[in-house]
C-alpha cells in the first residue's frame, strides 16, 4: 500500500456519498461534502501562511469535529500531524511541539492562557488557529478556525501533491521518558487498519476502489477515548475509511451516562473504550438502570491499551447478548498485534490472544517462544509498522529490529506462549518488578487483584527491599472506600498466580489515576508507594 494517503481516499469517499454523514458532535451535524470542504478551508489556510511539505501541525484540542477537520486538512496541504495531549503543562507543551519542529498549532480557546504562555517560547510556530467553544474570543495573534474552515476555494493541494509516504508522528506518553514521536507514513496506517476489513483497498492506489467498495453510509461509531491517542484516533480513522461516521462527546470528561445517552440517541454501532477504566463505569450505569437505554444497535467493543477484566465482558453480554468485544494488542509503534474476542457465544481469559498472522513472540536473542515452554519472549509485528521515532536513531534502533532479515517493531510487551498457540501477555518490560532473581509483570499482578469483588481498580508497582531488592506493592482502590485487607487480597492473588508474585504491601488508595487514555503513571505511583510505605528512595 505504497501509495496511499487519507486524503485522496476520504475526498473519494466525499464525491461517492456526499449527504452521508460524516461527524456529529451534540447538535452539529457535518455530511462528507462539508466535512470535505471545511478541511480543504483548513488546509489552505496552512498553505496560505507559508507551511511547506510535511511541516508539523499540532492538534491541542479536545474530541470535537475540528480535530479530524484538522487532520484532513493538515493530508490535504502535505502537512504532518502532531497529537497533543492536553493535560500537558506549559513546559511538556513546550518539550513536545518544539522536539515536533511544529510549524502550526489548532487549539481549543479553553486552552488561550496556556499557549499565550508559551508562545513565545516556540519562534518555529508560523500559525495558531483558535477553536470558538465558547470560553472567549480568538487572541489577536491567532486566526479564528471557523473563517478558515468556511473559506475553502478551490482543493488545498500543495505543488509537492501528496504521498503515501507522507507522514503523521504519533507522541507515546512521557510516563517512562519523555514523550517520543512514532514516525507512521500514511501508506503503513492505511495498510494497518484495513487488515481486518472484509472488502479491502489493492495494494496499489486505485481511486476506483474507494467507491467500489461503498455500500452506502458506513458504521456509526463513537471514540470513547480521547482523539488524542493512539485507541480513539485510529479506531475512528478505521471506520472513516470506510465511508462511516464519527460520533464525539460533547463532554470534556468521560461521563458513561452521556456515552449511553448518545449511543441510544445516535444508533451507534461501535465504540472505542480503554479496558476497565471505561467499561466497569458503562457496566455500573447498566446495572443501575437496566431499562434506561436501547444499546441494542451497538456490535462491537473495541479496546486496546489496558487489558479489561472477562467479568465485566460478561456484564455488558447481559445487557446486550449481539456485543463483540474485541480486545486488541497493539501500541503507538505497532497496529494489530493480537487480539481476544469474547462473544456471548465464545469467550477467552483475560491477557490471552490469538497472534495476528505478522506476529511472533521471541526471546531476546531471537528465537521464537516455543508453546508450552513456559519461556517469555517479546511480542514481535512485521508488516506495516513506524519508520521510528522522530530524531530519535537510538530508540529506533532498539524498538524496530531486524530477524532472520526481516523487519519487526518489538515496543516491549511480553507475553508466554501456551501449549495451544495461545499467548499470555504479562505486561511491559519497563514496569516489571524483579524480586529476588523472579520477573514479576504488574498488569498480571493488576489482572488477578481485579478479579477480588471489592477491588475496583488497582495498580503495582516496586518497592525497595534490603533482601530480595524489590518487593510487589498494591495500590488497591476499593468499591466502596474502605480500607482493603490485606491479607485478604494476598491470599486471592495466590490462589492464582505463583506465590511470588502476591503483593507483600497493600497500600488503599482514594484513585488510583488513571489518565483519560486509561493508563497508569508507574512513575507517580510508585512514589505514593513509597511515602505510604515510609521510604524515600528507591
Amino acid at each position: 500500500m505504497s501509495g496511499w494517503n487519507f486524503a485522496d481516499v476520504f475526498e473519494g469517499i466525499a464525491a461517492a456519498m456526499p449527504d452521508a454523514p460524516a461527524q456529529r458532535h451534540g447538535d452539529r451535524a457535518t455530511t462528507w461534502a462539508e466535512f470535505d470542504r471545511r478541511a480543504d478551508g483548513i488546509g489552505r489556510a496552512f498553505l496560505d501562511a507559508g507551511l511547506v511539505e510535511q511541516d508539523k501541525v499540532a492538534q491541542y484540542l479536545y474530541n470535537g469535529p475540528e480535530y479530524l477537520e484538522s487532520v484532513l486538512g493538515s493530508f490535504k496541504a502535505g502537512m504532518a500531524i502532531v497529537n497533543t495531549n492536553y493535560r500537558y503543562t506549559a513546559d511538556e507543551l513546550v518539550y513536545l511541539w518544539d522536539n515536533a519542529d511544529t510549524a502550526a498549532v489548532v487549539f481549543h480557546g479553553t486552552f488561550t492562557d496556556r499557549v499565550e504562555e508559551v508562545r513565545s517560547r516556540l519562534p518555529g510556530v508560523r500559525l495558531w488557529l483558535h477553536v470558538d467553544d465558547g470560553s472567549g474570543p480568538a487572541p489577536t495573534w491567532a486566526v479564528p478556525y471557523e473563517q478558515m474552515a468556511c473559506s475553502a476555494g478551490d482543493r488545498a493541494v500543495g505543488p509537492w501533491g501528496r504521498s503515501g509516504d507522507h507522514l503523521l508522528l504519533l507522541y507515546t506518553g512521557g510516563t517512562t521518558g519523555m514523550p517520543k514521536g512514532v514516525m507512521w507514513r500514511q501508506a503503513d496506517v492505511i495498510g494497518a487498519l484495513e487488515a481486518n476489513n472484509r472488502r479491502r483497498l489493492p495494494d496499489s492506489v486505485d481511486p476506483a476502489a474507494v467507491i467500489d467498495r461503498l455500500r452506502g453510509p458506513g458504521p456509526r461509531g463513537l471514540p470513547g477515548a480521547p482523539l488524542m491517542h493512539g485507541t480513539g484516533f485510529f479506531n475512528a480513522m478505521s471506520t472513516l475509511l470506510i465511508g462511516g461516521s464519527i460520533t464525539t462527546l460533547v463532554g470534556r470528561r468521560f461521563d458513561p451516562v452521556e456515552l449511553l445517552d448518545t449511543i441510544d440517541r445516535e444508533q451507534i454501532n461501535s465504540i472505542s473504550i480503554v479496558g476497565d477504566a471505561f467499561a466497569k463505569p458503562i457496566l455500573e450505569a447498566l446495572d443501575a438502570e437496566p431499562e434506561r437505554w436501547d444499546i441494542s444497535s451497538l456490535r462491537v467493543v473495541v479496546s486496546s491499551g489496558v487489558m479489561w477484566s472477562r467479568a465485566t465482558k460478561e456484564g455488558l453480554l447481559r445487557h446486550n447478548a449481539r456485543l463483540i468485544l474485541l480486545d486488541t494488542l497493539g501500541s503507538s509503534e505497532a497496529i494489530g498485534m493480537a487480539t481476544n474476542t469474547t462473544t456471548a457465544e465464545s469467550a477467552a481469559e483475560t491477557a490471552t490472544f490469538t497472534l495476528g498472522p505478522g506476529t511472533r513472540v521471541v526471546t531476546e536473542d531471537g528465537r521464537d517462544v516455543a508453546p508450552g515452554s513456559g519461556e517469555r519472549g517479546r511480542v514481535a509485528l512485521r508488516g506495516h509498522m513506524p519508520l521510528g521515532y522522530y530524531k530519535d536513531e537510538e530508540k529506533s534502533a532498539a524498538t524496530f529490529q531486524v530477524i532472520d532479515g526481516v523487519r519487526y517493531s518489538i515496543p516491549g510487551d511480553w507475553a508466554e506462549v501456551d501449549a495451544d498457540g495461545a499467548v499470555r501477555l504479562l505486561g511491559r518490560g519497563s514496569q516489571c518488578i524483579n524480586t529476588g532473581g523472579e520477573k514479576v509483570y504488574p498488569e498480571e499482578v493488576e489482572e488477578a487483584l481485579k478479579t477480588h469483588a471489592l477491588v475496583r481498580d488497582v495498580a503495582v508497582v516496586a518497592l525497595p527491599d534490603e533482601r530480595f531488592g524489590q518487593t510487589v506493592c498494591a495500590l488497591v482502590e476499593t468499591v466502596d472506600g474502605s480500607t482493603p485487607d490485606a491479607a485478604d487480597l494476598i491470599d486471592h492473588v495466590k490462589s492464582r498466580l505463583a506465590a511470588y508474585k502476591a503483593p507483600r504491601t497493600v497500600v488503599g488508595i482514594d484513585s488510583v489515576g488513571r489518565a483519560v487514555n486509561g493508563k497508569l503513571d508507574y512513575r507517580r505511583l510508585g512514589e505514593i508507594a513509597r511515602e505510604r510505605s515510609g521510604l524515600t528512595s528507591e
